[in-house]
């Protein structure tokens, strides 16, 4: 009875490994990798409604990517550290997740001196 009840928990315990891989595997083939060096711009992904960086009055129609910010410094693999303006009050760390690639545009000009 006791062999029966330990032999029960070797296939359970290989069904869970089985589904937890498949899991993994589907999810890995979704992510996106991303990677940015010090002094690069990137856009930062805001949820308008949650966040002191508003750029306008209504919320919903408020862009999801906020303008380009300076990578400061880079924290461990997943993290960077932003240039904020200092009337914004949240921390300047951020999920790789949360970033965006900023494409350099000649007609671009960033003003840092507007908020």
């Amino acid at each position: 009875m006791l062999a029966d009840m330990e032999q029960e928990m070797q296939v359970i315990k290989r069904n869970l490994k089985v589904a937890r891989d498949r899991w993994k595997f589907y999810v890995h083939q979704h992510m996106e990798f991303k990677e940015f060096q010090v002094a690069e711009n990137v856009y930062l992904y805001i949820n308008p409604k949650k966040t002191s960086l508003s750029i306008g009055s209504s919320t919903k129609l408020e862009p999801r990517h906020c303008r380009p910010f300076e990578i400061l410094e880079r924290i461990g693999s997943m993290a960077y550290q932003l240039a904020l303006p200092l009337i914004v009050e949240v921390y300047n760390f951020f999920h790789v997740s949360l970033l965006k690639r900023y494409v350099k545009d000649v007609d671009h000009v960033i003003d840092w001196s507007v908020l």
